[in-house]
């Protein structure tokens, strides 16, 4: 038998040799060369840019500043972003053509071209911008205790929420979370003073059927509830010169114990229950105990809600995770109470408010208007209700209603780099570093990819990011937000 030669050894081990060096330089690539997708927006005009990737390399000692990323570290689970379904937005869009109208819902909703809004709430009957007509109830007859003139008919018309919402829900999908101003007046003491504003207990058992009739009439027509809000800012001890409705929070948690939480058990509805909706953050660890520590109670509540309007006070979203930390809280409204702004710049302060709410324990965060128009408005003056006149507010988009111009503010393209890269079921992990001008904020989504958000709300800047002792450079643009998102398994 004839021995082979060298050459003929080396042919024959060619191939493992050849798959061995391929493994090699893809193990190398996953190690030094995770490519970096980079998103801008800016004072220079970027809006949700794609930028040059960014790879990987190894690190490196720098003089910059550095943002370190541990995705081994993860905190709350991140629920969705979003904004509030009103009767004002329905108007604004509805004084649009088709393909204008459509435009806007796809730049709202749609995950892979807009900002793709998650989370959204829709209220229950009658707010400050249910503008289509009156004030008005689903039962406004007097003492109809068995809601035999429960009507949803409203909310089914051109401008009615049931059609917001079905038009909304063809570009993408979203959870809805719906709260109360107020009941039918007739369940009140009174409507006058603020005392006065408060359920007669004798009503409670209606009040529960009233919410129920409202879920299933919505779901009739195919729109499903998530979450129910029993009332929205209703008044509180940190709070006695705000808020609407003068229900305790005392009081709530009999309304769900006795009446509630029974009636939504028979009925076989998924709609859970959201407790708050409090009008400052602060206010929730204040109002919440009573319900919380109630044994019976607790087990039917599912997440917490605030408002955002004491503005600043972050810290007490941490001390509320700290004392209930088996429930996600939610910041659920806030807004400017002035005409609309339109210069992007403003977008800069509600991401720095949403980072700043994220970075202590906020899973989903809420706008108040999504859509008004060139004045603030349409809005609806009922004072007894607490709705004044005047009352001009800034949306997250601007339709001049005379003009038929769009524009989507600052505050659009600074909440859509989180509503479009950070996707339900996302956890924050951990992200240090970094300087004085910059806010940042990572998450790692259900499928492995990382997001890291930064706002530069200075001048133009180089800056580290390190990760798995890997690192990228990134220039981040004066006053800016910027997505980097890359594959983390």
């Amino acid at each position: 038998m004839r021995e082979k030669n060298s050459c003929e050894f080396y042919w024959l081990l060619m191939p493992a040799l050849v798959a061995s060096i391929i493994f090699v330089n893809v193990q190398c690539r996953r190690v030094n060369g995770t490519a970096v997708s980079v998103y801008s927006s800016s004072q220079d005009g970027d809006r949700l840019a794609i930028k040059d990737d960014l790879r990987f390399t190894a690190e490196k000692k720098s003089i910059l500043p550095e943002i370190n990323i541990d995705d081994s570290m993860h905190f709350q689970t991140i629920d969705g972003f979003g904004a509030s379904f009103n009767e004002a937005g329905m108007i604004c869009l509805n004084s649009l053509d088709s393909e204008t109208q459509n435009s806007v819902f796809k730049m709202l909703f749609d995950p892979d071209s807009g900002a793709g809004y998650t989370l959204m709430k829709s209220p229950i009957a009658a707010c400050d911008f249910a503008s289509a007509g009156p004030w008005y109830s689903y039962n406004d007859t007097p003492d109809d205790t068995l809601m035999e003139h429960f009507t949803i008919e409203r909310d089914l018309g051109p401008n009615g929420l049931i059609t917001f919402i079905k038009k909304a829900s063809a570009y993408g999908k979203f959870q809805i979370e719906s709260p109360m101003d107020f009941a039918p007046d007739w369940m009140y003491y009174g409507m006058q003073k603020k005392e006065e504003k408060n359920i007669k207990p004798q009503y409670y058992a209606a009040l529960a059927d009233y919410y129920i009739k409202y879920l299933q009439s919505y779901a009739y027509n195919g729109v499903s509830v998530d979450y129910l809000v029993l009332f929205n800012e209703s008044v509180c001890d940190t709070c006695p010169d705000h808020g609407y409705s003068s229900v305790t929070y005392k009081e709530m948690r009999d309304i769900l114990k006795y009446f509630l939480i029974p009636c939504l058990q028979k009925s076989k509805l998924d709609t859970r229950i959201i407790l708050g909706e409090t009008c400052f953050r602060y206010s929730g660890i204040e109002a919440f105990p009573v319900v919380l520590d109630d044994a019976e109670t607790n087990k039917y509540i599912n997440k917490l809600a605030v408002h955002g309007y004491d503005w600043d006070k972050y810290s007490s979203l941490t001390d509320l995770h700290e004392k209930y930390p088996d429930f996600p809280i939610w910041m659920t409204e806030i807004c400017y109470v002035k005409m609309p702004v339109y210069e992007f710049s403003d977008g800069e302060y509600w991401g720095n408010m949403i980072i700043n709410d994220l970075k202590n324990y906020v899973s989903g965060w809420i706008y108040w208007n999504m859509i008004l128009d060139q004045e603030g408005g349409p809005w609806l003056t009922s004072p007894e209700h607490g709705d004044p006149d005047n009352n001009h507010q800034h949306p997250v988009v601007i339709i001049d209603r005379n003009t038929k111009e769009v524009t989507y503010t600052g505050l659009y393209y600074y909440l859509a780099h989180f509503s479009k890269f950070v996707r339900p079921g996302a956890h924050r992990i951990d992200c240090t570093g970094g300087s004085s001008q910059f806010n940042f904020v990572g998450f790692q989504n259900k499928d492995g990819s990382i997001v890291l958000n930064v706002i530069n709300n200075g001048d133009e800047t180089d800056c580290k990011i390190s990760w798995r002792n890997k690192m990228v450079i990134q220039k981040f643009k004066a006053h800016s937000i910027t997505t980097l998102k890359w594959q983390g398994v």
